[in-house]
């Protein structure tokens, strides 16, 4: 960890000059100055008055953020082919997510095993067929450009309506598939 860049980092965002810094915790311009360029070490005490001043902490400091993976390629996805059902999850590891997005294929005639009631909501977009959406005793007709949502509270499933395949984003929070 480059400690002078983070301090001069967190100085700056605060609007404040090496002076002021400086003066807030009784010490140098000069001494400031060497910090953010690593030329000199702040002793513990030091360093946390410089934090104090700056409105953090040691804890805070140290603490190491990871990047969050943002983009996913289709090398990533992970696929399940199983009777007639395509599953691609399109983010790894979305269990640990708020929300879990899978794009399904269904050949002809097929629908998604039965899921049963649980929390949260789905949210499905057809890219190509059409779809029955079924809730309950009841199942509702989606076709290619558009969209369904229902909370999970009834058994559900998505049943290929028409002829060839139905192909359809889905996406469960919390995480179910």
């Amino acid at each position: 960890m480059d400690l002078g860049k983070k301090i001069r980092q967190m100085r700056n965002q605060k609007g404040l000059t090496q002076e002021e810094l400086a003066d807030r915790c009784e010490l140098t311009k000069g001494y400031i100055s060497q910090l953010e360029n690593n030329v000199n070490s702040p002793s513990i005490a030091t360093l946390t008055d410089i934090l104090s001043a700056l409105g953090s902490n040691l804890s805070e400091f140290f603490r190491e953020e990871a990047e969050e993976k943002i983009t996913f390629s289709k090398e990533e996805f992970f696929e399940k082919d199983s009777d007639g059902v395509l599953w691609k999850w399109l983010i790894p590891n979305a269990q640990k997510n708020m929300m879990e997005p899978v794009l399904v294929e269904l050949a002809e005639g097929v629908s998604t095993s039965e899921d049963i009631p649980h929390e949260g909501e789905e949210f499905g977009y057809v890219l190509e067929g059409r779809v029955a959406v079924v809730l309950g005793a009841k199942q509702y007709i989606c076709r290619k450009g558009e969209a369904f949502y229902y909370p999970a509270a009834k058994p559900h499933c998505i049943r290929n309506k028409g002829k060839g395949k139905a192909k359809f984003l889905w996406i469960s929070t919390p995480p179910n598939f």
